[in-house]
């Protein structure tokens, strides 16, 4: 995966990430359309499928909507990177097929507009502007397969 990084600062709630207003769909495309309109209201119509939101510490605080990573997944983001995530939104993007990588290292040497690579499968995470690599955890291979299929139902869907 390849693209660029978005920066947003530490503590970004789920209410940054799908504002409240917009909880009565669950349709992903119409989330993707209204996705971090908080935290930066012209980030949808900058960004590009394949580009990543990087973010600081306690990423997806709030509340425990799956709401929020399936907005972040229906936007074209092929995965997270941040310092540290709220430990429910964590399992809701796990759940839902949207990687999530754990890097302050990488969180810090990223800069936005950088252009960057994720192997996640390693757990690499390759800044192509500055050439600096970092690491993050790789995910387990159960996990993978659970990435892989699209998410929890999926991946159940699948093993039937």
């Amino acid at each position: 995966m390849q693209g660029k990084a978005w920066k947003f600062k530490d503590n970004i709630d789920t209410d940054l990430i799908i504002p409240a207003r917009y909880l009565n769909t669950s349709d992903p495309a119409e989330l993707a359309k209204h996705c971090m309109e908080d935290a930066d209201p012209t980030w949808i119509n900058k960004m590009q499928k394949g580009d990543f939101i990087v973010g600081g510490e306690n990423f997806g605080c709030g509340s425990s909507r799956e709401h929020a990573p399936i907005a972040i997944k229906a936007a074209g983001v092929p995965a997270v990177i941040a310092k540290s995530f709220a430990r429910i939104f964590y399992r809701n993007a796990i759940n839902i097929g949207l990687p999530i990588l754990e890097s302050p290292d990488a969180v810090d040497g990223i800069s936005e507009g950088d252009e960057i690579e994720v192997e996640l499968a390693k757990g690499n995470i390759i800044n192509k502007t500055t050439g600096k690599s970092y690491k993050a955890q790789a995910f387990p291979e159960f996990m993978q397969k659970l990435i892989d299929a699209g998410g929890l139902i999926e991946y159940i869907k699948r093993k039937k």
